[in-house]
């Protein structure tokens, strides 16, 4: 193999397929990057793979030269140290044969000790899965709608919990709904879209850094994102063409039964209070600074009649805060309920509206956050006494 590459779309995707790969594991071949040249009729190409079983991606580049076609096994974090240090050159030169791969800029040469591609892990192509007889959906939506569906409900999702389940995002395609959900047992984010395909209802639980890898790779928001699920794995793969992707990120799923989290989302609210966002993000991020961890919460007290709160925090040895907010309209009774202000925040921080709403029946309820019609927040409050 020997393929010339412009060296910043190189580095660009090695950082990107590194993100998958094994640090560690009894398969050297996990912690390596196989890189294929090839000359197809879509021009030379070079493709960068990389997995740690459960999760695989391959990113193509375009911005290549290849002299002759062929694969290589090469160790990840070397590779990435060695494109990124060589950052006066313009191109890079790579050279593969058997076990042993070549690097070279215009006054370095790097040797590196690989493996036979040979022994790199197949990873399934989109069509594969797509046509398998086990695929229980296959649909397409965009890269702005697949990113705002995760950056709105992965900061929710719970991290290494007992409840394996809970450990990822759900996915469920319903008609021309597609909705993603996450908890952690404490509060619960929920996202709904509308997508033009039709087709075959799914539901599934993706896992966290599948998702945290979709982020990075939803560059374009009108890019096709095309989505196929079978019983166990989920594969999404973005450009025009789902079989001549621009990348194609494959992932196991998360086992278990997602909560019936319908029944968590409060039906009877009876008191409903309106803000500005970024005015109650300011005001919860001042309210937090004088909490602890044993006093992790803020008061919030709410006037009706005033259409006024008051943020209050205490924690002992340190002090305490109080901040004002004027409500831009509040119906119900007075309440006073306490949160975890880092549990608002996060979900402040994903909301693109100017307008939000709180709905809250008791001290003792959860409360419930909503922006526009597709984006609701349960969070469960605290005992401040």
């Amino acid at each position: 193999m020997k393929a010339i590459c412009e060296r910043a779309a190189l580095l660009e995707g090695v950082n990107l397929v590194s993100g998958v790969v094994a640090a560690r594991s009894p398969r050297p071949q996990l912690t390596c990057l196989k890189l294929e040249a090839t000359n197809s009729g879509n021009g030379p190409e070079l493709a960068l793979s990389g997995t740690d079983a459960d999760l695989a991606l391959t990113v193509r580049l375009g911005r290549v030269e290849v002299a002759e076609p062929g694969a290589s096994l090469i160790p990840a974090d070397k590779l990435r140290q060695i494109v990124s240090a060589e950052d006066n050159e313009p191109t890079l030169t790579i050279e593969a044969d058997g076990e042993i791969a070549h690097i070279k800029g215009e006054d370095a040469h790097f040797q590196l000790h690989g493996f036979s591609a040979d022994e790199f892990p197949a990873i399934p192509s989109f069509k594969s899965v797509a046509e398998s007889s086990d695929t229980k959906a296959s649909f397409t939506t965009s890269a702005g709608t697949l990113s705002g569906l995760i950056t709105r409900t992965l900061f929710a999702a719970a991290r290494e919990n007992s409840r394996y389940a809970i450990n990822g995002v759900l996915l469920v395609r319903d008609g021309k709904k597609l909705e993603m959900v996450a908890t952690d047992g404490r509060r619960l984010a929920k996202c709904t879209t509308t997508i033009d395909a039709k087709g075959d209802p799914a539901r599934c639980i993706v896992p966290s850094k599948a998702l945290s890898m979709l982020l990075r790779l939803a560059h374009e928001p009108e890019e096709p994102v095309h989505i196929a699920v079978t019983e166990n794995r989920a594969v999404f793969a973005f450009g025009d063409d789902a079989s001549d992707a621009r990348a194609t990120l494959s992932t196991s799923l998360v086992e278990g039964t997602f909560p019936p989290y319908e029944d968590v989302i409060p039906k009877d609210q009876d008191i409903r209070v309106t803000f500005d966002r970024d005015i109650l993000a300011s005001a919860v991020r001042r309210a937090a600074l004088l909490t602890n961890e044993e006093s992790r919460g803020v008061r919030l007290a709410f006037k009706g009649e005033a259409k006024a709160l008051e943020l209050s925090s205490r924690a002992p040895e340190m002090g305490e805060a109080r901040i004002a907010v004027d409500l831009a309209d509040y119906d119900g009774k007075d309440i006073e309920i306490g949160f975890n202000p880092t549990f608002l925040t996060d979900a402040l921080k994903v909301i693109s509206e100017p307008e939000v709403i709180i709905e809250l029946k008791a001290p003792n309820k959860p409360g419930l956050v909503k922006s526009g019609s597709d984006f609701l927040y349960v969070v469960m409050p605290v005992n401040l006494t």
